[in-house]
C-alpha cells in the first residue's frame, strides 16, 4: 500500500484543506431499495480516501433510509440504516448538512412516496445540496425541484426522461452541477462526482491523490459523455466518424440528410461511406436508421407514450413505415415490444 502523502506539501499545494479541516464536511447517502452498490459505494470511497491521504477527519458519511430496517440493494445485499429521513429533518435545525446524496433502484416511478417527496422538498428549501444517482434524478424531476435546471440521468433512460418530462436541459454527461442539484449518471460516474465534490472542498491536490490511490488516470470532467459513440467498439478510429455519429445522435427527432453530415463533419459523402464501412460495417444511412430505432425502443421501454408519439419522437413520419423498420432491426414489432413493458411503467409528469 502506498504511504500517504506528505500533510505539509498538501497544505502547500492545497491551502484550503486547513478551511476544509475545521469540520468534517457531512454527507448523507439516502439509499432507496434496490440499489447500486457500485454507485454507492464509489461514491463514498473517495472520502474514506481523501481522509486516509490527507491524516485530517475531511469528510463524514451516514446511510439513511426510509424507516429504521436495512435496504437492499439491486444486487440482494443489504446495508444497515443510520438514520431515517424522519430523524433527519427533526435535526436540521440543529445541524449543518453538506450534501444529501440520494441513490435510488427500479422501478423509479414508483419509489416517490408522499413521505420522501415531502423530505426532499423539505431539503431543498433548507439550501441543503442535493444529489441524484442514475434513476434518482427521475425522482427528483417528479418532484418538480428540476424544473428549468440542467441534469443528467443514466444513459439507458436519457431518451425516456426527455420524453416524459419535457425535459430539453437534459445532458448526456457523467455528472452535472446546477446551482442546489447535481445529477450523475450513476454507477462509476458516481466516483467522478465524488472527486469533485473533494476538490471543492480539500483543493485539487487532495483529490488527485485520491484518484492516484484508486489507480484512476486523472479526475474526468463532468461534461465528458457517458458513453462513446454508437457502434464504434474500439479506439483509434477517424474523428471525422465519431463527429458523424454524434450529429447523427443529436438529431433523432428531425433527421437530417447526409449530404448535411458531410459539411457538418467536413468531408465527403463518399469519404463518410468508406468510413463507415470500414469501422461500423454499414453504410450511414444505415446506421442512422439503427439510433433512430433503438431510440425508439427506449421511449417504449421507458415510457406510456402512445406509439404513434414514439414514431414521431424518433423521427418517422409513417406509423407503418416505423412498424416496418422496427421489426427489421429487433425481430418484432413495437406492439409486441409494449405488451411486455412492466404495468409500472407510466407517463410521468410531462
Amino acid at each position: 500500500m502506498n504511504a500517504p502523502a506528505n500533510i505539509s506539501a498538501m497544505k502547500s499545494l492545497a491551502p484550503e484543506i486547513s478551511a476544509a479541516a475545521d469540520g468534517p464536511f457531512d454527507v448523507v447517502v439516502l439509499v432507496l431499495p434496490g440499489f447500486s452498490h457500485l454507485a454507492l459505494h464509489a461514491y463514498i470511497e473517495p472520502f474514506r480516501l481523501a481522509n486516509t491521504v490527507s491524516r485530517l477527519p475531511l469528510f463524514r458519511w451516514r446511510i439513511a433510509g426510509l424507516g429504521g430496517s436495512p435496504v437492499e440493494g439491486a444486487n440482494g445485499l443489504a446495508i444497515p440504516v443510520e438514520i431515517t429521513i424522519d430523524e433527519l429533518a427533526s435535526h436540521l435545525d440543529g445541524h449543518r448538512l453538506g450534501q444529501l446524496a440520494v441513490v435510488a433502484g427500479e422501478p423509479a416511478e414508483r419509489q416517490l412516496t408522499p413521505q420522501l417527496n415531502g423530505f426532499l422538498r423539505l431539503i431543498a428549501r433548507r439550501g441543503v445540496a442535493i444529489s441524484a444517482f442514475g434513476t434518482a434524478t427521475w425522482l427528483l424531476a417528479q418532484t418538480g425541484l428540476l424544473a428549468g435546471t440542467r441534469c443528467t440521468i443514466h444513459w439507458s433512460r436519457l431518451a425516456a426522461f426527455s420524453e416524459v418530462f419535457n425535459q430539453p436541459r437534459i445532458r448526456d454527461s457523467l455528472f452535472v452541477k446546477d446551482g442546489q442539484f447535481s445529477t450523475c449518471a450513476g454507477e462509476l460516474a458516481a466516483f467522478d462526482l465524488a472527486v469533485d465534490l473533494i476538490a471543492t472542498q480539500a483543493g485539487a491536490f487532495i483529490a488527485q491523490e485520491v484518484c492516484r490511490h484508486a489507480t484512476v488516470d486523472g479526475q474526468r470532467s463532468g461534461s465528458n459523455r457517458q458513453t462513446g459513440p454508437s457502434g464504434i467498439a474500439f479506439a483509434g478510429v477517424s474523428e471525422s466518424l465519431v463527429a458523424a455519429i454524434r450529429v447523427m445522435e443529436e438529431n433523432i427527432e428531425s433527421p437530417i440528410a447526409m449530404s448535411d453530415i458531410s459539411k457538418r463533419t467536413g468531408v465527403s459523402r463518399r469519404q463518410l461511406e468508406r468510413l463507415f464501412g470500414t469501422y461500423v460495417g454499414v453504410t450511414p444511412a444505415k446506421h442512422y436508421l439503427s439510433l433512430r430505432v433503438d431510440h425508439a425502443k427506449r421511449l417504449i421501454e421507458g415510457t406510456r407514450l402512445p406509439l404513434v408519439d414514439v414514431a414521431m419522437a424518433s423521427g418517422f413520419v409513417s406509423s407503418s413505415h416505423f412498424s416496418k423498420c422496427f421489426r427489421n432491426v429487433h425481430g418484432i414489432s413495437p406492439q409486441q415490444l409494449r405488451l411486455t413493458v412492466p404495468a409500472w411503467i407510466g407517463r410521468g409528469l410531462g
